[in-house]
């Protein structure tokens, strides 16, 4: 059997500062607050290597143990650490860690919205449009409704970067200049360029710059691409 401590909703939403509107932060660090006599750990792997992670996740990682005043620590694992990226959701569903950070598409997750990829719709212009279609126009319930189909899990926030941008080497005036080019993108993406010829490429983030300048890659869809 295994100790960790069993904690329901409520108490994990009080214990992490995330209950009450009343609660703030402050009142978390107060240093008379009663303490769970045992920590609660998490061990979360996010998709992104250690460079990238530092930007992605790791400052939100130090915010919320630093709000949790011990009573609970959230260890970050970087892309394929504790399991392979393809590997992620089971991982979380079957309890090998407590939580990931990724896309649908790339971990693998058993839901219909995994066909937008990492990429919700309409979100087409900055990565503030992702948050207003979560919170305002119903993207929310749509994604909270999926993920409840499977057990095991539970979704919890969306996080929001840049749109994708697609970038290559060489010029592209037709769909002729796609055939053969060999980019680096997200799985469902990947599927999608090769009715265009394109051929997909799965390579570790750190390594795409250098992959480009030794022309290993012709392009990169992906967020961020334009502010690499």
């Amino acid at each position: 059997m295994s100790d960790r401590p069993v904690i329901n909703k409520r108490d994990f939403l009080k214990k992490a500062g995330l209950g009450a509107a009343a609660v703030g932060a402050s009142t978390i660090a107060a240093p008379n607050i009663v303490r769970a006599q045992s920590q609660i750990k998490w061990r979360l792997q996010t998709y992104a290597g250690a460079s990238l992670a530092e930007h992605v996740i790791k400052p939100s990682i130090d915010e919320f143990n630093k709000a949790a005043n011990g009573e609970m620590v959230i260890e970050l694992y970087t892309a394929d650490q504790l399991v392979p990226q393809g590997e992620l959701f089971r991982a979380v569903q079957n309890g090998t860690i407590d939580a990931a950070q990724s896309d649908d598409d790339s971990m693998a997750a058993p839901v219909d919205v995994s066909v937008f990829g990492a990429y919700f719709p309409f979100a087409s212009r900055y990565g503030l449009d992702v948050p207003v279609l979560w919170e305002w126009y119903g993207l929310r319930e749509i994604w909270e409704e999926a993920y409840a189909e499977v057990p095991g899990v539970t979704w919890l926030s969306a996080g929001a970067w840049d749109p994708c941008n697609f970038v290559t080497t060489k010029p592209i005036r037709s769909l002729e200049d796609l055939k053969g080019l060999r980019v680096f993108t997200f799985p469902t993406g990947g599927k999608f360029l090769e009715r265009f010829g394109v051929v997909p490429v799965t390579l570790p983030w750190e390594d795409i710059e250098v992959a480009i300048q030794t022309n290993e890659l012709d392009g990169v869809a992906w967020c961020g691409a334009t502010e690499t």
